[in-house]
């Protein structure tokens, strides 16, 4: 069967689905046509099509997941999708989707957000190479646009420091971006240089020569400790004059009249044709499990992010699946317990967030269940990767520490303010905010349990132990610390504000003036009923935070209980932050007990 016919009929599903939808982007998936099909039907690309989870198989990830349409014609090739399935390309009630999601069997991560499917490819590695001990190698298409991000760089610096020898990475340079010359146009030796900068191997070859192709894949195959970069040569709409290598054909389907035209000029095709992929090997992944540690927390005050690292420790024989990722903060944020403890489920990803968050996507697509920690306030560079998590059903345990300015004096760019409304933002992510080192315990062993992607915020300063081990702490729970049949006021904290609202509450008591106060540690679900609660029997709800009032617990608490006619106080921060002793700036933003003491005294008087 020659793989030339393969590639025709690859090319006639591309062009009859889009027109078909009357939208897509049928230029971009031909130019790689060729490629994908010598990939996926030359002998090289390992996959059992019966089972898509099968450990073994290798991964194929469309970083360019405009190209979808190819993606969808590469798998019907395969005879795993109809073409009664394709000419349903983009419709409502089609997995076929405009960019590649889980709603697809095939898709290994939902892609589309460019520069981020490299990273996700290098979670994947890792995991085959590392911790399951696996041959399958993982594949990632990009487009040339694409290669302009970030996070493509971070991601090649990174997979050649692991020497990810099962990394290859796809580039098809096919010129033309969505509106014109990309960077370096088809000048595949400029790329090459830059990969062989990054320690990559690079191959430049014609992308529309099937046997280039093979002989490339086949290269790739052999390489001993790096990542591979197959840099190819292409053009946009290849195979049709209409848009081949022309501007201005970016996401547009070919019209009836002009689909005719087209398939004349591609040439005949048998329609049942199927490409025959090569099986995977059949190997068991490493079997193993971690020796029971201990780390002892408490009984003294301790901060919340030493709490996480050693509740990491603690945790780990119970989820053997748990694999620990930091951003070159771990003695910081304290993971570095976890990885004194188990080296080996450590990986260091140094200063580049947004693969690091990449890469724990890929390890979660592979059954781990990723903590990746740093500073909250670098977490936010990475939202567009976890904003994209969400779409690939991650399982990823994000713990921002340094939270607020009661980081005191490294001042405003360090202190995280947005991060809660951030993460409240994503679609099933949980919200986790403990105040105390026991609660951070017991929380950070609820975030591994949970199924779903889980935020957790931790605090720079040593606080009070509150708890025991004995305390029950759920997602979408909260603790009342104080209450009584006379309260007046309930005031909610989470984090450091819980510690000034219990001094708030001890002072006012010596006034006669009885308040009640909630831990809301969960900030994402809210323990609605006992918001609710404090709402029909006290006055008024002060919520104090350490965070900026837009999207933060106040607006999250006034939404929970806008139908008691409660009135509902926010005291968060309100001043652009500076340096400054933590108790300072907490005065300065007036989210400190006396700022409390003084709201409830207005609202009693």
């Amino acid at each position: 069967m020659p793989a030339s016919n393969l590639a025709r009929l690859v090319r006639h599903h591309i062009l009859v689905s889009t027109t078909a939808a009357g939208s897509g982007h049928p230029s971009s998936s031909l130019s790689a046509a060729d490629l994908m099909t010598a990939l996926m039907f030359g002998g090289t690309f390992r996959f059992d099509l019966s089972n898509p989870g099968y450990p073994n198989n290798d991964r194929l990830i469309f970083s360019k997941g405009h190209a979808a349409p190819l993606f969808y014609a590469l798998w019907a090739a395969a005879g795993a999708v109809s073409a009664e399935e394709l000419m349903k390309l983009r419709q409502f009630d089609s997995p076929l989707e405009g960019h590649p999601t889980m709603r697809f069997r095939y898709t290994e991560a939902a892609t589309g957000s460019l520069g981020q499917g490299l990273s996700i490819g290098v979670g994947m590695a890792m995991n085959a190479k590392y911790l399951d001990k696996l041959p399958y190698r993982t594949y990632v298409l990009l487009g040339d646009s694409e290669m302009a991000e970030g996070s493509v760089w971070e991601a090649m610096a990174s997979a050649a420091h692991y020497r990810l020898n099962n990394l290859v990475a796809i580039l098809d340079v096919n010129r033309l971006g969505q509106r014109g010359e990309t960077m370096h146009g088809h000048d595949i030796k400029a790329y090459a240089r830059k990969a062989k900068a990054f320690g990559w191997d690079a191959i430049t070859i014609d992308g529309h020569r099937l046997e280039a192709c093979n002989q490339a894949f086949a290269q790739a195959l052999a390489a001993k400790d790096r990542p591979v970069m197959i840099i190819a040569k292409t053009l946009k709409g290849k195979g049709v004059s209409l848009m081949e290598n022309k501007d201005n054909w970016h996401g547009r389907a070919l019209k009836a009249e002009e689909l005719e035209q087209a398939l004349r000029e591609i040439g005949p095709v048998t329609e049942t044709l199927r490409g025959r992929i090569a099986k995977p090997l059949a190997r068991t992944p490493k079997t193993y499990t971690p020796a029971a540690k201990t780390e002892p927390i408490g009984p003294g005050p301790m901060s919340t992010r030493k709490a996480y690292g050693q509740a990491l420790v603690n945790i780990h024989h119970d989820f053997p699946d748990m694999v620990v990722l930091d951003a070159e903060t771990s003695n910081s944020t304290y993971a570095e317990f976890f990885k004194k403890a188990y080296p080996d489920r450590f990986l260091e990803m140094y200063i580049a967030e947004q693969n690091m968050v990449g890469a724990a996507l890929g390890l979660s697509r592979r059954g781990k269940i990723p903590f990746v920690s740093t500073f909250a306030a670098f977490l936010t560079r990475t939202f567009d990767q976890i904003r994209m998590s969400q779409y690939s059903h991650a399982n990823i345990k994000f713990v921002g520490s340094h939270a607020g300015v009661s980081i005191g004096e490294d001042g405003s760019s360090q202190m995280a303010l947005e991060d809660i409304a951030m993460m409240r933002s994503v679609q099933n992510c949980a919200v986790l905010y403990p105040s105390d080192a026991v609660s951070t315990e017991h929380l950070v062993r609820a975030a591994a349990a949970h199924q779903g992607s889980v935020y957790l915020r931790t605090t720079r300063m040593d606080t009070p132990v509150l708890y025991t081990k004995r305390d029950k702490f759920k997602i979408g729970g909260s603790q009342v610390l104080r209450r009584s049949p006379h309260d007046a006021v309930t005031v909610v904290g989470a984090g450091i504000t819980l510690h000034e609202a219990l001094r708030a509450q001890a002072e006012l008591k010596k006034e006669n003036i009885a308040i009640r106060v909630i831990d809301l540690y969960s900030v994402k679900p809210l323990d609605t009923a006992t918001l609710q609660k404090a709402a029909a029997e006290t006055k008024a709800l002060v919520v104090v935070e350490d965070h900026y009032a837009q999207g933060g617990i106040g607006e999250a608490v006034t939404a929970a209980v806008a139908g008691a006619g409660t009135p509902v106080y926010s005291l968060a921060v309100t001043r652009e932050p500076r340096s400054g002793k933590p108790q300072e700036l907490l005065d300065y933003e007036s989210i400190s007990a006396k700022s409390i003491i003084e709201t409830v005294r207005k609202i009693v008087e």
